[in-house]
This record gives structure tokens, sequence and C-alpha cells, in this order.
């Protein structure tokens, strides 16, 4: 398998590589006539790097509540295990629009990613000054129930390298979710993608199998305040990660 791991990363890497270049001119480009036609071709970039990934052999397993609708704005609070969360979560999400909150050191030199997180309506942090990174959080929630577009959170603040559920450091959230009070929450549980990153990309393992579980949205009539939100989204999140690696055999295609 290692043989076949080193064969594909290769042409795995050139395409992802090519993507982002080539859609760097295109957001551009696609900038001038508005953020809706920007919008709508970096949901076509992260389309086309999620379809790069079975270059490698992995497969893509999702469990959508019917509840959670197209063209709909939410607050999706999730777990975070690598960088290939961001596309998959893009193209699964197209129509939602996603935006997120990153570190601001990603906002330079990177092709396409960083014209995105600069100019694509997301919320560039440092994360060692607490006080502007809520602010930003803040704008980037209250703008997102304006245009009516979602917000995705990683509330673990880092990704977890072996796929486990790390504590919730809870004031971005927070932050976020009393700015956009209309919004309504999504858990979102992924597994799987950590091994992706396994070898930092060399190789890319082949074969790799990622779940991905979009929850019943958590209603913001309910009345419940910040914390339990958050708390209930965690657990959502921690008990369907347990289920998975306790279930026996993996479901056709995962």
């Amino acid at each position: 398998m290692r043989v076949l791991d080193w064969a594909l990363t290769l042409p795995f890497l050139l395409t992802f590589g090519l993507t982002l270049l080539v859609f760097d001119p295109l957001q551009r480009l696609a900038r001038l006539f508005g953020q809706r036609p920007h919008e709508i071709v970096v949901g076509a970039m992260q389309t086309s790097l999620m379809a790069s990934l079975v270059l490698c052999g992995t497969r893509i397993w999702v469990e959508r509540s019917p509840n959670v609708a197209p063209r709909t704005p939410y607050i999706l609070i999730a777990n975070h295990q690598s960088m290939f969360d961001i596309p998959i979560f893009g193209a699964l999400l197209f129509s939602n629009y996603p935006k997120y909150v990153a570190k601001r050191e990603l906002a330079r030199w990177i092709p396409s990613i960083s014209y995105n997180l600069r100019r694509g309506g997301n919320a560039l942090i440092d994360r060692g000054d607490r006080s502007s990174a809520e602010r930003a959080i803040r704008e980037l929630g209250a703008h997102s129930q304006k245009r009516g577009v979602s917000v995705v959170i990683y509330p673990e603040g880092t990704r977890a390298r072996a796929g486990e559920l790390a504590n919730f450091r809870p004031a971005g959230t927070l932050a976020l979710l009393e700015a956009a009070p209309d919004l309504d929450v999504v858990p979102v549980a992924i597994d799987g993608s950590w091994r992706l990153l396994r070898d930092n990309l060399l190789p890319v393992p082949f074969g790799s199998r990622i779940r991905i579980h979009f929850a019943d949205p958590i209603r913001r009539s309910e009345g419940a305040n910040g914390m339990q939100i958050l708390e209930r989204a965690r657990s959502e999140i921690d008990q369907t990660l347990r289920h998975w690696r306790e279930e026996q055999p993996a479901p056709p295609g995962a």
C-alpha cells in the first residue's frame, strides 16, 4: 500500500495545487462583479478541491439531516481534524455560502485561499489578541446574518491531529452566537480527515474514509442560551464520533 500511496500522492498534490492556481485569478475576476459571483467561484473551487481527493482513493460518506436546507444561513459548530475539512465543508454547503474564522497568517502567500480569506467575508483573527479576535468574530456574525450566509466555527481552536475531540474554547463561539441571534445552529461531526495529514502529505495515504454528519438544526427560538447550545453541540458531535468508532462494519461506500 505504501507504494500506491507514493504513486498517487504526486498527481493528487499537482491537481490540488493547480486548482488553487487556476481559481486565484478567477476569484479576482468574479469579485469585479460583486460578492455573490465571487462566492459562486469559491464554491466551485472547493468542489474541485474535494473532487481531487478521489485521486488518492479518498471516499466521503455524508449523513445530512433533511432539516438542513440549502440556501439557508446557519451557524455550523464542528470538530476540526484537517485542512481538508474546509474544501469539504465548502463543497457540501455550496449554496449556504459558508464563511470561516481563520488565523491571520493564512491571509498571505497561499494562492486562492489567501485571497478568499481576505475578500470573501471571513474573519481573520490574531489568536494572541483575544479582544480583537472576538470583535472580528462578532462582525462576521452580524454581517453573515444580514446577508443570509452561513458561518462555520471550530471551537477546539486547532486541528485534532489524531482525530480525538478536544475541549471547546467557548469565547469565540459565544461571541458568534450573540452577534447572529437569528441563525439556527447545526452541529457537525467529521471523522477520518486527519488521516490525510498523518504523514504531512508525504505520502497521502490511499483509500482514506471520511465521514460527515450534519445534525438537526438547534432552533434559536427554543430559548437556550449560548453556553447551553455549545454544550449540546459538543455532546452531539462526541456521541456521533463514539458511535462511528464502535460501529462495525463501516457503511457501504464509506
